[in-house]
């Protein structure tokens, strides 16, 4: 009778102790959860107050390189930008930030561009040729009076939602998203894959935004930071935009050494800066508390108008980029 007591006794408690050592690791895995959970809500909080101190530091710069481009100007003898500037690095207590300033007049402007101009930079952007011949029609069928439209009406009454096609110039360089062919990867530009040689898995197509702007050039573009897209529409042959792209990134050009791409097939249309609409784009990065920089990147921009005399402010922001491209 001891004995069986006994047993039952010894059969309890271990049954008492398999039940708190499972307890104990059902605790344990709870607390290894809410640890680990905890600690991912400190990494995201951490890394979303990088991203906004990235964005001020970035929108500083813009701001910066805008009035140093309005001093420059204004001041020529005491100019903090030399002349022909496309880019500039910043170094604040926070972190750098790389500024890359861009005339409106490096772009076709959509609203005057010519059909074959349209159809080279798609082609150049990489669209098959009746991809891109198709698409340039459907541009120039948006800003045509209803009259002269290509029977493209009825496609746009089709969708859903609907819409009436514009037929009439572009107000905002965005509407084309609407017209037909054109996906974000088209306007906005995405990645391609790169050769082997190159060394990098990805490589920066650019866009239909970098290309065209309904503030753009109806005559010459600037050499120096038209995209090479542009400069094929124009009428350049490869190997001379081979050239002048390499040249460009040793030192910005000035009218005097620009005399060599002049000559032949589209170098009539070149020319060196623009007219008083700019872009300004910045990339920021952070400096850490161990000297390094951080990972993290963060581009704004800003479509800036410098102004005449006589204006209430001599600087307008046109258009403002929470979050832009920088290649």
């Amino acid at each position: 009778m001891r004995t069986w007591e006994s047993n039952s006794k010894a059969r309890q408690r271990g049954s008492a102790l398999l039940a708190v050592l499972w307890v104990s690791a059902a605790l344990a895995a709870i607390a290894f959860s809410l640890s680990t959970t905890v600690r991912s809500e400190i990494d995201r909080a951490a890394t979303s107050v990088d991203g906004l101190r990235s964005y001020y530091l970035a929108a500083g710069g813009v701001h910066r390189a805008t009035y140093e481009v309005l001093w420059s100007a204004q001041n020529p003898a005491k100019r903090v930008l030399p002349r022909y500037t496309t880019q500039v690095d910043y170094t604040f207590p926070s972190g750098i930030v790389h500024v890359e300033i861009v005339p409106e007049a490096a772009k076709l402007n959509v609203n005057g561009a010519l059909p074959e101009e349209l159809y080279r930079i798609l082609v150049a952007l990489g669209q098959e040729p009746e991809r891109a011949r198709e698409i340039a029609l459907a541009i120039v069928d948006w800003r045509s009076p209803a009259s002269a439209g290509s029977g493209l009406d009825q496609y746009y009454l089709s969708l859903t939602p609907s819409f009436r096609a514009r037929h009439a110039s572009l107000e905002e360089i965005e509407e084309l998203l609407s017209v037909r062919g054109i996906t974000p990867d088209i306007f906005y530009g995405t990645y391609v894959p790169s050769d082997a040689s190159e060394g990098a898995r990805l490589l920066a197509r650019p866009g239909l935004i970098d290309c065209l702007s309904v503030f753009g050039s109806n005559d010459r573009i600037d050499a120096n930071t038209a995209s090479p897209a542009v400069l094929a529409a124009i009428g350049l042959a490869p190997d001379v935009i081979n050239a002048l792209v390499e040249r460009r990134r040793l030192a910005p050009f000035t009218e005097a050494q620009l005399g060599a791409f002049l000559g032949g097939a589209g170098g009539g249309r070149l020319r060196v800066e623009g007219n008083s609409i700019l872009t300004i784009r910045a990339t920021a990065r952070l400096l850490l508390e161990n000297g390094q920089l951080s990972d993290l990147r963060r581009t704004v921009g800003a479509m800036v108008k410098y102004m005449p005399t006589g204006y209430d402010a001599p600087v307008h922001i046109l258009r403002w980029y929470d979050t832009e491209w920088s290649n």
